[in-house]
């Protein structure tokens, strides 16, 4: 039967042999990783190339006047302002419907293509050529959307609007059938 080990030697590494140890792994990790490295390297070169390292330099070491600049120029109620606004702009562009708006796009694109185009005559134009313009079935159809368009405008949206106004204040202005 075995006996039981009572005293355990443990092996003690010189420190020569784990700065070779230390030293293998790192240059295993750069093998594995040299892809990576050069892109980096790369792009740490050409940020140097553009004046963005020694920019960041500056920043850093003169951080803790930036940073008051910074949180003087932040701390205004422009800046607030701005910031709300852009959140709100942002949560709007995420209600657009692109399939929808696609095709007013090109039809947009177009006009400003037409004008683009077209000679910059002093003619002026007159009531008569206005009505008879009318019977043009671009034109008619461009006024027919234009008239869909206003009425979408004019529809009411509020029940759709999103607020930044306390609950206590939104209570007031709650009320679907109001109109501007």
């Amino acid at each position: 039967m075995a006996k039981a080990i009572k005293q355990i030697e443990r092996i003690e590494i010189t420190e020569e042999e784990q700065r070779k140890q230390d030293l293998q792994e790192i240059e295993d990790s750069l093998l594995k990783n040299k892809d990576a490295l050069l892109d980096t390297l790369d792009l740490l070169n050409h940020m140097h190339d553009r004046g963005v390292i020694p920019l960041l330099s500056g920043l850093f070491a003169e951080g803790d006047k930036v940073l008051q600049i910074l949180i003087k120029k932040a701390d205004t109620k422009e800046t607030a302002n701005t910031l709300k606004n852009l959140l709100l702009m942002v949560g709007v562009l995420g209600t657009i419907n692109v399939k929808q708006l696609e095709p007013i796009l090109l039809k947009l694109n177009a006009g400003i293509a037409r004008v683009a185009e077209s000679k910059d005559d002093d003619d002026t134009i007159g009531y008569f050529d206005i009505v008879r313009s009318l019977k043009d079935p671009e034109i008619n159809r461009s006024i027919a959307l234009f008239f869909e368009f206003l009425k979408g405008m004019g529809s009411a949206t509020e029940h759709l609007e999103r607020t930044t106004q306390l609950p206590e204040h939104q209570a007031q202005h709650a009320n679907p059938d109001h109109r501007f």
